[in-house]
């Protein structure tokens, strides 16, 4: 039977109908009367032959089609509404769009809990698939067109739209007991005999750049695709990891480490989202980059936000060593 013959608002009738398993409840959800959903649950008792929902006791349960039935009106009005919603207008309240971005271990940990809440608050049917970063494949527009966004830090050029959104600043985590530690402190000097724990990002993180400008090539003896193990790593061990603070606090009391300043100044860890450009000026990406811009600012220290402005006007003038600008997003 072609789609011509057949009321798609059907559909709708029998996703509220399956996942409500109440003739009341769903005409309640679809703001309709009791008769008219008990309407369509005739006709698609009669298109099925079969009774979809049969009364067990004083509840109603899916037959076994109806089971079968359920993911795949999920899925086929997901994507109808997917399709419908690519229209001057978005409604963050009532969408069910589905959307993917790439991030690293240390935004998955400090920034999607907070992204989650104000998601809940305003768009509660959206989903979200988190991918990790896949080191080799950030700076071709082919993975970027794959994804929504992808947040990732500031030098990954990536031939897309971008801006910033969240600052941190790095700071170094030792065991509790490490007798380098003077006062809660370590020196230059200790940083370049320490042996140290880091994050094998494909690129020389701020903090590296700073140790390379001071003349310092740190001793690394173990590293990791993420951030996230290096609290671990130091426990029990005389290793030093430069981590971003944010995730150190997040460690701290939790992992056998201490949190530590850096023996330099302030060196800010800048994280931006990049985006196609083909995905630019659709409504429900719009809605998504101001949902981050939000969250990220709402995490921003102004005093980081400052210091990493003035980093990025000194890379301006040391392109050759300095991660690469972001492009202004419009």
């Amino acid at each position: 039977m072609g789609l011509g013959a057949i009321d798609l608002n059907l559909l709708v009738a029998l996703e509220a109908l399956l996942e409500e398993k109440n003739v009341t409840h769903a005409g309640v959800r679809l703001s309709t009367s009791q008769s008219a959903m008990s309407g369509s649950l005739a006709r698609l008792r009669r298109h099925f032959n079969d009774e979809l929902l049969v009364r067990v006791g004083r509840e109603y349960e899916l037959t076994p089609l109806a089971e079968r039935l359920l993911p795949v009106v999920q899925s086929s009005l997901h994507k109808a509404e997917e399709a419908l919603s690519l229209t001057r207008h978005f409604d963050p309240s009532r969408s069910r769009q589905r959307f993917s971005v790439v991030m690293s271990d240390y935004v998955m940990t400090v920034f999607v809990e907070p992204l989650l809440r104000a998601l809940a608050q305003e768009a509660p049917g959206i989903r979200i698939d988190f991918h990790p970063i896949v080191i080799g494949q950030l700076e071709t527009e082919t993975h970027l067109r794959c994804h929504d966004l992808m947040i990732v830090p500031l030098g990954y050029q990536l031939p897309g739209v971008s801006e910033a959104v969240m600052h941190d600043r790095f700071v170094c985590l030792v065991d509790p007991d490490n007798p380098r530690l003077v006062d809660g402190r370590l020196s230059l000097r200790d940083l370049a005999e320490m042996p140290h724990a880091a994050c094998a990002v494909g690129k020389l993180t701020p903090a590296d750049r700073q140790l390379e400008t001071l003349g310092i090539t740190p001793r690394v003896q173990v590293s990791t695709p993420g951030f996230n193990v290096l609290p671990f790593l130091v426990g029990g061990t005389d290793l030093v990891a430069v981590v971003p603070e944010r995730l150190a606090r997040r460690y701290e009391g939790f992992a056998r480490c201490v949190v530590v300043p850096t023996p330099f100044p302030d060196v800010p860890l800048v994280e931006a989202m990049y985006w196609h450009h083909n995905r630019h000026a659709d409504p429900a990406h719009r809605w998504l980059r101001e949902t981050v811009r939000r969250v990220g600012a709402s995490l921003n220290d102004p005093v980081v936000r400052e210091i990493a402005d003035e980093i990025a006007d000194a890379d301006a003038t040391h392109a050759d060593r300095a991660f690469p600008e972001l492009t202004p997003a419009s």
